[in-house]
C-alpha cells in the first residue's frame, strides 16, 4: 500500500484561518490528512462521496464536515455527482487556534466538546448546515477580517450547539480518548488490547467489579452504545484499518480482528460501511497516492 498524501495547506502563521471558495464540475485532489482542522463545505453536490478514515457516505445536495485529527485520512470525489457547478468552501485553522486557556473557559464548553469529537470527523445534518449557511456563503468575500472573524465564530458556535455524526470509528482513527470514568477507561482498554479475542459481557463486568445487568446498563449510559454495539466497532475499525494498511488477505483479516466466520464479517463490514472489504480496498488504493 501507497502513503497517504500529507498535505501543507497554505495558513499562514499571521492568520487565525485560511479560507478558500471554488466551483468546480470534479473532485481531482487525492486521499490526504493534514495537522490543521478542517470545516469543508459543499452545495450542488448531490452525489459526490465522502471519505473521512473508514467512513465512505453519498451525500445531498448540502455537505457540511469537520475533520480534526493528523492521521484522519479524508477525501471528496466525484461519485455519482453530474452537477455542473460544484461549490466548495474550506476553511482551515490551527490546532492552538484557541490558545491554551480559552477552551477550558465555561462559554467554550460545546466548542471543545465538538473539536474533541472532531478527532474522528464529523459530519452536520441539513438543518444545523442551514443556520450557518448566512454566514458561510460570505465568509470567503468579507472585506474586513474582523468581522471575518466573528463570522467564523458565529459558525463554530451555532455547529456546537445542535447535533452532528461522529464518521469514523475509534480503532481507525487512532483518536485519543475523551476524559472518562476509570471502568470505561478500563474496560475500553481491555478490549482494545483483545478485540481479536472472544469477549463476553459477564467478563468486563467481573473487570470492574459490577454484575453484568447493572454493569450493561452503566456502560451504554456513560458511551451512548452497547457493549456488545462498542466491541462491533472497534472490530470493524481494526479491520478497515488492516485493509488500508496492510497487504494481507481478507481472510486473515477477518480472523484477526475478531471475526469467527468470513462471510459473517462480509455482510457486517458492507452493511456497517457501505462496501464490502474487498471494494473498500479497493477504494483507498485507487485513492492513494506515492509521497
Amino acid at each position: 500500500m501507497s502513503e497517504v498524501l500529507t498535505e501543507i495547506t497554505q495558513l499562514s502563521d499571521l492568520d487565525c484561518f485560511y479560507i478558500a471558495e471554488r466551483h468546480k464540475t470534479e473532485f481531482t485532489y487525492p486521499l490526504h490528512r493534514h495537522r490543521e482542522f478542517e470545516l469543508n463545505f459543499i452545495e450542488h453536490g448531490a452525489g459526490v462521496r465522502r471519505i473521512v478514515g473508514d467512513s465512505i457516505e453519498t451525500v445531498g445536495d448540502y455537505d457540511l464536515a469537520l475533520i480534526g485529527a493528523e492521521n484522519l485520512e479524508h477525501v471528496w470525489e466525484n461519485g455519482v455527482c453530474n452537477s455542473p457547478d460544484i461549490r466548495e468552501i474550506t476553511i482551515q485553522f490551527a490546532p492552538d487556534f484557541f490558545g491554551d486557556k480559552i477552551l477550558e473557559k465555561n462559554q467554550f464548553d460545546s466548542i471543545r466538546k465538538m473539536l474533541k469529537a472532531a478527532e474522528h470527523g464529523l459530519s452536520f445534518p441539513l438543518d444545523s448546515i442551514m443556520r450557518v449557511y448566512h454566514y458561510l456563503d460570505t465568509l470567503a468575500s468579507e472585506p474586513d477580517h474582523f468581522s471575518q472573524f466573528l463570522k467564523f465564530m458565529c459558525i463554530l458556535n451555532e455547529l456546537s450547539k445542535g447535533e452532528y455524526k461522529v464518521l469514523a470509528s475509534s480503532s481507525f482513527a487512532h483518536s485519543s480518548r475523551n476524559q472518562e470514568s476509570r471502568r470505561v477507561t478500563k474496560v475500553k482498554q481491555y478490549i482494545n488490547d483483545h478485540y481479536a479475542e472472544d469477549l463476553r459481557l459477564d467478563n468486563m463486568a467481573e473487570l470492574v467489579g459490577m454484575s453484568p445487568s447493572a454493569f450493561s446498563r452503566f456502560f451504554k449510559m456513560r458511551t451512548g452504545k452497547s457493549l456488545s454495539d462498542y466491541i462491533l466497532d472497534i472490530r470493524l475499525g481494526y479491520a478497515a484499518r488492516m485493509l488500508v494498511d496492510s497487504t494481507k488477505n481478507i481472510s486473515e483479516i477477518c480472523y484477526e480482528s475478531g471475526f469467527n466466520n468470513l462471510s459473517n464479517f462480509n455482510r457486517i463490514f458492507k452493511s456497517k460501511r457501505g462496501s464490502t472489504p474487498r471494494d473498500f480496498r479497493a477504494l483507498y488504493k485507487k485513492n492513494k497516492i506515492i509521497v
